[in-house]
C-alpha cells in the first residue's frame, strides 16, 4: 500500500493510503482514479465536480491556433490570463464542450459561461485577432477593483478569474 504525505495537511502527520496496483507517485496520481483517495483526518469531499476520469490532459480535438487578442489600452494582463487559459487542455476541453453552459442555473452573468464563449471564438477564429469582449465587458464582476485601461497585475487576475469560475461551478449546488 502507497502512503503519500500529505504536505500542509490538516492533521498533524497525515497521509495518504491508496489503493494497490500503481507502480510510482506519478502513476498512482495520473493512472489510479482520485475517489479511491483517503486521507486519514480528513472528510472526504462532499462533491466532485469534475471526476478525474472526465478530464482530459491532452486535446481532445485538433485545433489551429485559434484567433489574437487585440490590446485595447492596457487589457495586456486580461489577455495573457485569457491565452493560458484557452490553451491549457483541461480547462480549454471542459469550456470547448460547453457542458457547463448547457446546464447553468446562474441568473445574469456567469464567469464560466462567458469564458466558454471567449474560447469557443478564439479557437474557432484561427488567423485573425479578436476584441475580448465577452470578458472585458464584465472586468469588474470578476473583481471589483479591475478597471480598464489601467495597467494591472497578470497574477492576480487569474486568482480572481479562477476564483470566479470555481463560484460559478458551485452555484446551485445545495449545501
Amino acid at each position: 500500500m502507497l502512503k503519500l504525505v500529505v504536505l500542509g495537511a490538516p492533521v498533524e502527520n497525515s497521509t495518504f493510503s491508496h489503493v494497490p496496483s500503481c507502480n510510482n507517485i506519478v502513476s498512482s496520481l495520473f493512472k489510479c482514479r482520485f475517489p479511491a483517495v483517503v486521507a486519514e483526518g480528513m472528510a472526504p469531499p462532499q462533491r466532485i465536480l469534475f471526476p478525474p476520469e472526465n478530464i482530459y490532459m491532452d486535446w481532445q480535438q485538433r485545433w489551429r491556433a485559434g484567433a489574437g487578442l487585440h490590446n485595447s489600452g492596457n487589457t495586456c494582463f486580461l489577455n495573457s490570463v485569457l491565452q493560458c487559459l484557452t490553451y491549457t487542455p483541461p480547462p480549454a476541453n471542459y469550456l470547448l464542450s460547453r457542458e457547463h453552459s448547457r446546464s447553468c442555473r446562474q441568473q445574469g452573468f456567469c464567469v464560466m459561461c462567458r469564458m466558454e464563449n471567449h474560447v469557443n471564438t478564439v479557437l474557432r477564429s484561427s488567423g485573425r485577432a479578436i476584441y475580448p469582449s465577452a470578458v472585458i465587458s464584465v472586468l469588474t464582476l470578476i473583481g471589483e477593483h479591475f478597471q480598464l485601461g489601467m495597467q494591472e497585475d497578470a497574477h492576480e487576475f487569474l486568482r480572481y478569474a479562477i476564483d470566479a469560475m470555481q463560484r460559478a461551478c458551485l452555484s446551485g449546488i445545495s449545501e
